[in-house]
């Protein structure tokens, strides 16, 4: 730039106090002016920025040394309100817009998050919002029923204190089953991307960033599993990123009924989850406790559960008394207490539909006394061994029930396991093997319990569900079996409890791909409450018709063989 240039763009006096200057590339206000003690040096100008990244912070300069100082003059300030005012409707939406935009930390009374969500706002969750912003910490616990929208209300919070910046790293722990619906709910409705911590993610950052990396500190947003909190491999990096505790981080536990002890004594018995919670909850700034079932009937249990989430309000085995110490920290409402405020809510009504009138040669039925039958002979041939094969053996026996009672296609595969199973140990002749069949309740569970959304095995596929309840009817079985007398006595007795499995296994081959009772009951009912129109065919699905039977004595004994059904 040529001399004449520069004389053109830089001021030949210097400014007066007031006027907007304009030094180093930011807007600053002249606050005073220095003259100079001789002639020939420049004037110290004292200068406030206008700037809003940097408004108020203060700048000392020598007026002529600056390259690219200038005297604003044309801010535009004269034309203000030459085309008149707003209209006040138009106006007060900028102004609120500002406020919106303005809101701090220290004003619990203005929401951000409805706003800035992809939900239909309903009144009624913003109650847990209130209460959030109106705690020091976020410890509160939504106990609000089924279906009122749990979810959306702890996504609203998160979504607060992000915006707050009372927020930085989020952990929501959940059941496996409802993992994949937590981070669509977030994502889609909130605009949060979370990362489903397992073991796809973490082999997935060994691969990409070495074994030695913490997988919590690959990302801010995480969603885990309840189980996976009490393994070391994912519990122990997530001690070490939380530290003693970290600032800024919030945990939401869903279903956090399943940290409570189940028993009612005065600490209760606390479980494996509800000892790692322990020692993790404390390390969370702030804690988001969700359940609709917060109380499981014992208080202590629940004092406990209560502990975990505020343990300086509450204490384990401190009965909690009084309705305000709970009000601050909890939020329950039930659909009932809803519908009478606003409605919107359909009215629920379970109606018990009694399956009777079959004949009795049903399948169910016939399989229900062969297997009553098997139980009273196995429990005659067991009476000598152990209390804990006997219990093993009984065990056994209630799965088999509930097989049956499920489908006589499940019944069948559970059947045919065992059916193998016991003639294999009897055959071995496993009197020495009762030492090393020792089984806990946990062993078995499959047995008696179909996995529930607690349960990652719940998101297991049919083939590794089936492998599982094979091992344990084996287990189970064995364990039985070990011990046994193989006397003539014992024999005769196993050869009647083997014609009845013949008989079962039989039956259940014929009639396994058939629809049961239940199913052709539920069929109807559709038919007939649903679907009025639809044409009634007894011979859809493979069906058979009404009145089909099994042709047996309605009171079968072992002596009867395959020639009597």
């Amino acid at each position: 730039m040529s001399p004449s240039a520069t004389a053109q763009i830089l001021p030949e006096r210097w400014p007066a106090v007031g006027e907007l200057v304009q030094v180093r590339s930011r807007r600053w206000l002249v606050d005073e002016v220095v003259q100079p003690r001789t002639s020939g040096e420049s004037a110290l100008v004292r200068l406030a920025c206008a700037d809003d990244d940097a408004q108020g912070q203060l700048l000392d300069v020598f007026w002529d040394y600056e390259l690219d100082r200038r005297i604003l003059k044309d801010e535009g300030w004269r034309d203000l309100a030459v085309k008149g005012f707003d209209p006040p409707r138009q106006f007060a939406a900028f102004l609120h817009t500002l406020r919106w935009n303005c809101v701090t930390a220290t004003d619990p009374n203005l929401f951000q998050s409805p706003f800035r969500a992809g939900i239909k706002i309903d009144a009624y969750q913003m109650e847990p919002l209130r209460k959030a912003l109106r705690l020091p910490r976020v410890n509160l616990f939504i106990a609000d029923d089924t279906g009122l929208g749990k979810t959306i209300e702890a996504g609203l919070i998160a979504r607060e204190l992000l915006l707050r910046k009372k927020a930085k790293t989020i952990v929501v722990s959940a059941p496996p089953s409802v993992l994949e619906q937590w981070k669509g709910e977030l994502e889609d409705r909130f605009g949060l991307v979370f990362e489903i911590l397992d073991r796809a993610y973490l082999a997935r950052m060994r691969r990409e960033r070495g074994f030695g990396v913490n997988p919590w500190r690959t990302h801010s947003r995480f969603l885990v599993s309840h189980n996976l909190l009490v393994d070391p491999t994912y519990a122990d990096p997530l001690r070490e990123w939380l530290g003693p505790l970290l600032p800024g981080s919030l945990l939401i536990l869903d279903e956090a009924h399943h940290a409570a002890p189940a028993s009612g004594g005065r600490y209760g018995i606390e479980t494996k989850f509800t000892r790692a919670l322990r020692d993790l909850a404390g390390r969370f700034e702030h804690r988001l406790f969700l359940s609709a079932t917060p109380h499981n009937g014992h208080s202590n249990s629940f004092s406990t559960l209560l502990e975990l989430l505020d343990p300086y309000r509450f204490t384990r085995g401190v009965k909690v008394r009084g309705k305000k110490a709970l009000d601050e920290v909890m939020v329950r409402r039930l659909k009932e207490d809803i519908r009478a405020v606003q409605g919107g809510f359909p009215k629920r009504n379970v109606v018990r539909q009694v399956i009777e009138g079959l004949p009795d040669g049903a399948p169910e039925l016939v399989l229900s006394r062969f297997l009553d039958e098997y139980r009273e002979a196995r429990e005659q041939r067991l009476a000598g061994t152990s209390r804990r094969a006997q219990a093993a053996a009984g065990l056994l026996v209630v799965g088999l029930q509930q097989r049956l009672l499920s489908s006589i296609e499940a019944f069948a595969r559970s059947l045919k396991v065992h059916r193998a199973t016991v003639q294999r140990q009897w055959e071995k002749g496993l009197e020495a093997a009762s030492g090393s069949t020792e089984l806990s309740g946990a062993d078995l569970q499959l047995l008696t319990t179909a996995p529930d959304s607690d349960d990652e095995r719940a998101d297991w596929s049919d083939e590794e569900l089936e492998a599982a309840e094979t091992r344990q009817i084996e287990a189970a079985t064995a364990a039985a079996e070990a011990g046994t007398s193989r006397d003539a006595a014992a024999e005769a007795m196993w050869r009647a409890e083997e014609r009845l499995l013949d008989h079962m296994e039989e039956i259940a081959g014929r009639f396994r791909h058939v629809p049961d009772v239940k199913a052709q009951r539920l069929i109807d009912w559709i038919r007939e409450n649903l679907c009025p129109d639809c044409r009634r065919s007894d011979n859809q699905m493979g069906r058979p018709r009404s009145g089909t039977t099994v042709a047996c004595s309605s009171s079968p004994r072992i002596a009867r063989g395959p020639s009597g059904i």
